[in-house]
């Protein structure tokens, strides 16, 4: 199953400001694809891992983000989930100018700009009470017309308000003529997500985007934020994760199974990128994680 497709999505505002839509798990909405809206995205059921510009994190049920303008996302439940869910997501979309016309009329609202800069690198308002913002995605839903805009205004200022909101993406991200590059970009990253146990190397990778090596490396750098190599590894280790925590296999099975020919080599790079080694996070994510879990 492909999860990312690499897509450029326009939105149709014709007949409204803003636009709410809410779907489940999986989906061909499920992709890597960025558009000119701002997004309100809240992950109602699953874990696995959010892809925000050059960021890669986990993610859990409750959690909410932000994405600014062609900045693209995508949030990819972990394997471990093998039955469909009905609802995994509920997210509204909305354009700058909307907002900006609005603080233009009531200065009062003129704060709220502050949120949007904030999210031109992606938001994880941390924190955020999961039942208030669910109750807020569901009374934009639930309502029409100027009562729909007063539920999304409340929810935005309520956010401004929020004091704990991650940055996520630190690199400025290339937006190439047409998205071209950012496409076939894209189409790297799809493939390893989805065949991150194969041996890919850089020239493979390069060749799949018809890229020479050296332009590949340096537009892979540019979307991602990361080296291929490092993405690859970043990938397998996020797998490696969600099987330490959701399954009692070993850990050489599961460095196997995260596509490390090497154990040695897996607990290196885990203990690079985790500060612990898997059995450590097996046993932390196993007691912060297993209450959690049952809920879902």
């Amino acid at each position: 199953m492909s999860i990312i497709e690499p897509e450029i999505e326009m939105v149709d505002r014709s007949t409204r400001s803003i636009r709410y839509l809410e779907h489940g798990w999986p989906t061909e909405l499920c992709r890597w694809h960025a558009h000119e809206e701002y997004e309100l995205h809240l992950i109602v059921e699953t874990r696995g891992k959010a892809f925000v510009g050059d960021y890669i994190g986990d993610f859990k049920a409750g959690d909410l983000f932000m994405t600014g303008p062609n900045l693209p996302h995508n949030w990819i439940t972990d394997h471990v989930w093998t039955q469909p869910i009905a609802t995994r997501d509920m997210l509204v979309q909305f354009s700058h100018e909307s907002v900006q016309k609005l603080a233009e009329g009531f200065p009062e609202f003129s704060q709220v700009l502050h949120l949007l800069q904030l999210a031109q690198s992606g938001i994880l308002f941390e924190g955020f009470n999961a039942t208030f913002a669910r109750g807020h995605m569901e009374s934009i839903r639930d309502n029409i017309g100027a009562e729909r805009i007063l539920a999304f205004v409340r929810f935005l200022v309520r956010l401004n308000e929020h004091a704990e909101k991650k940055e996520l993406s630190i690199a400025k991200l290339i937006q190439p003529e047409g998205g071209s590059k950012q496409a076939r970009i894209a189409s790297v990253v799809d493939y390893v997500v989805n065949s991150f146990k194969e041996e890919i190397s850089v020239t493979q990778a390069a060749e799949m985007a018809g890229m020479t090596q050296v332009t590949f490396s340096r537009n892979f750098q540019a979307v991602t934020g990361h080296g291929f190599v490092e993405f690859l590894n970043r990938i397998r280790i996020g797998q490696a994760c969600s099987m330490l925590y959701a399954t009692d296999d070993q850990v050489t099975t599961i460095s196997l199974k995260a596509g490390f020919k090497n154990i040695a080599n897996f607990n290196r790079h885990f203990l690079k990128m985790k500060g612990m080694t898997p059995s450590e996070y097996r046993e932390i994510a196993r007691k912060d994680l297993a209450p959690s879990m049952e809920s879902v």
